[in-house]
């Protein structure tokens, strides 16, 4: 296992990119959660949430992206007879703009300073986006997916791995990604947790045990019931 690494992406900062630019990492960041597994591992975490026996009909998917996630996400409930309300928040306009097409509603939000009551969305999910930040900064977004969420907090991350670094570097070719994104998978992967790791990450930050699981492709997820919530 190597060691986690910091490095710098791209996307750390999307407002300095151009629009052109944030649409094509996006589009190749959401064709790798459809092929390596990051669209499943999210959707699985979802519907257990929804057969919880917790009546459960909003989700909020903050870093949505292009909206690719909490689509699969609405469509996979629908099919079980949930109806649910998706929403996707995004700090780029454009990223926020092309989700709205995609899933339906999206808006542009801070992570840190999400614009919603605390306890007032029943799921929140997170996919890709905690490994942006350092450890102190990943705790302060820890804590205000918490606040808002009622029922249950799900983020999915990559699972780190020389494998899955030389994989994503080696497929980005035949995919025809963008060489922004080719750079930024690898660093991703070595910026991603194992399972024990993402879980003490969570523990720490919000006094909550969270249940931590790898999930295909290189990915890992946990999940935990919001603090002051729902028991």
């Amino acid at each position: 296992m190597p060691a986690r690494r910091r490095g710098v992406e791209h996307l750390d900062n999307p407002r300095a990119a151009s629009d052109a630019e944030v649409l094509a990492e996006l589009r190749d960041v959401a064709r790798t959660n459809a092929l390596f597994g990051g669209t499943r591992a999210v959707v699985r975490e979802v519907l257990e949430a929804c057969g919880s026996g917790v009546r459960v009909r909003s989700l909020l998917d903050v870093g949505t992206g292009l909206g690719d996630i909490p689509r699969a996400a609405r469509s996979a409930a629908n099919s079980r007879g949930v109806v649910l309300d998706v929403l996707g928040v995004e700090l780029s306009e454009v990223a926020a703009r092309a989700a709205r097409d995609a899933a339906g509603a999206a808006a542009v939000a801070d992570a840190f300073h999400l614009p919603f009551a605390s306890g007032s969305v029943d799921l929140v999910t997170c996919s890709q986006l905690l490994h942006h930040f350092d450890a102190a900064t990943g705790a302060a977004l820890l804590r205000e997916l918490d606040r808002v969420a009622r029922v249950r907090v799900i983020v999915s991350e990559i699972r780190r791995s020389w494998v899955a670094a030389a994989g994503v570097w080696l497929a980005s070719f035949p995919l025809g990604f963008h060489a922004h994104s080719r750079h930024d998978g690898v660093i991703s992967v070595m910026r991603g947790f194992t399972a024990n790791e993402l879980g003490a990450l969570i523990t720490q930050a919000v006094q909550c045990p969270a249940v931590s699981r790898r999930r295909a492709g290189f990915r890992v997820t946990a999940h935990w019931t919001p603090s002051g919530q729902i028991a």
